[in-house]
């Protein structure tokens, strides 16, 4: 499923209608260049899932936990992250939590840790705006996806 915005706020907005179908363990795997838009889509996305925290990239940090009611956001950032460096991040912890929503900026690094069933979002510039590509890796995600639509 493709998408195209023409401003954050559409790019945000986009993110929150995806983050009211998020529910714990769901995965999603945002890929782009920088300024593509990824930390805007999340932010919709917190909002969406019911969130008032401020979002901000974890860029320097790696992970941002976001709470909305009885949901956790985990919010993590592998930019700056190589392959053998993420066993010590704790990803398996932020995806095997039940009531937990695991965003995840430039995801390369992590791919061993996530499970088949997860969003694919891919994020480029086009033109005035952004194109998003939504990608369903299994069942609970086409459920998302087709949502989406």
């Amino acid at each position: 499923m493709r998408f195209a915005t023409s401003s954050s706020g559409e790019t945000e907005a986009l993110g929150r209608r995806l983050g009211r179908l998020l529910k714990g363990w769901d995965v999603v795997c945002l890929y782009g260049e920088l300024g593509a838009g990824k930390t805007t889509l999340t932010r919709g996305l917190v909002r969406g899932v019911g969130s008032r925290d401020r979002v901000a990239s974890p860029t320097f940090s790696l992970a941002r936990v976001y709470r909305a009611g009885r949901k956790t956001i985990y919010h993590l950032d592998l930019y700056r992250v190589s392959a053998g460096q993420t066993r010590d991040i704790g990803i398996e912890e932020f995806v095997s939590d039940p009531r937990g929503i695991c965003v995840v900026e430039w995801p390369e690094a992590g791919e061993a840790y996530y499970p088949k069933d997860r969003l694919v979002v891919r994020l480029s510039h086009g033109g005035a705006g952004r194109r998003l590509s939504f990608r369903a890796r299994g069942p609970r995600s086409r459920e998302i996806v087709s949502a989406l639509a």
